[in-house]
């Protein structure tokens, strides 16, 4: 199969470390650091290399903290193709909090990047050859809202398929023809639409609305503790999430994509891809700080939910 390109527009350094008690004011001592590439896009392919597929990480990257995120991503031997900025990619943080559980997210807004240096990450995408475009993550300062919109056309004159993971102006802007699977979570879905969507049958009507007007052909809607609905013209199907302790919540939206995802292009049924979906979100949770989903874990998550019968 051809490589599952990525596109990451607003990638990050990221530190996760282990603190007893987080407080203001006083010296917060850290163990257990460590620093990952990270950004939505990078985080997708990180989880599709894992779980044994092909993958092509376009990103942008710049300044003094661009050659340490290449370091750590050359690191990964993730495939990869860097778009050169002049401004500094962000570095963003997570602290665990031993005493409470609770975890603790500083994400910077990211580099300023010039018109030249967006739109030849728009050139790049004229030259790669794939089957899947994952856009995945926030725009960074300087890019137009319809950026997304712009790479599903580049995407359709390919004949690729577009899957889109962003949120507010940016996904309202991206979603339209040429665009395969959004995987919104329920409050970016209700500023989507513009409303709010307390129960089942409301999530599953607006999801249909948004396919029957062409905005996307799949929904993949995520809802934390409450599973994940998927929606196509076909039906919908709702999956509770495996019953698994949580040590960081950091990525796992990323797996549940990377591992749909690439299911869908191993050939699996829709239905069959969202399981596998779900099992590496539940997966990524048993992970600490920023190191996301394990194959192993993903694989027995994904037969436990099979041999109770979830995936009917």
């Amino acid at each position: 199969m051809k490589p599952i390109v990525t596109l990451t527009l607003n990638p990050s350094i990221d530190g996760a470390a282990e603190a007893e008690t987080v407080r203001p004011i006083h010296k917060v001592r850290t163990s257990d650091d460590r620093y990952d590439p990270g950004g939505g896009g990078i985080n997708v392919a990180r989880v599709m290399r894992e779980l044994g597929g092909p993958t092509l990480a376009v990103y942008l990257a710049g300044g003094a903290t661009g050659a340490v995120f290449d370091d750590l991503l050359a690191a990964t031997a993730i495939t990869r193709r860097r778009i050169s900025i002049a401004d500094h990619t962000r570095i963003s943080h997570a602290v665990f909090e031993r005493s409470s559980g609770m975890e603790y997210r500083f994400v910077p807004e990211g580099p300023l990047v010039a018109e030249a240096e967006w739109r030849a990450c728009l050139a790049a995408l004229d030259e790669i050859d794939c089957d899947y475009l994952v856009a995945s993550g926030s725009l960074p300062r300087g890019v137009p809202q319809d950026f997304y919109a712009l790479a599903g056309e580049a995407a359709r004159r390919k004949g690729i398929k577009l899957v889109l993971d962003t949120s507010g102006a940016a996904l309202r802007a991206g979603i339209g023809d040429g665009v395969y699977l959004i995987k919104p979570s329920l409050g970016e879905f209700e500023t989507l639409v513009g409303r709010r969507l307390p129960a089942p049958a409301e999530q599953e009507a607006a999801a249909h609305e948004l396919i029957a007007s062409g905005a996307t052909q799949i929904v993949a809607l995520t809802l934390g503790r409450d599973g994940a609905l998927l929606v196509t013209a076909n039906g919908a199907l709702r999956l509770a999430p495996p019953a698994v302790p949580v040590r960081s919540a950091v990525g796992a939206g990323d797996s549940f994509l990377a591992a749909m995802t690439l299911a869908v292009a191993w050939g699996r049924s829709v239905e069959d891809a969202f399981a596998y979906g779900m099992a590496a979100g539940a997966a990524a949770v048993l992970s600490p700080g920023t190191e996301l989903c394990r194959r192993e874990d993903v694989e027995r998550l994904y037969a436990e939910m099979q041999a109770r019968g979830s995936l009917r």
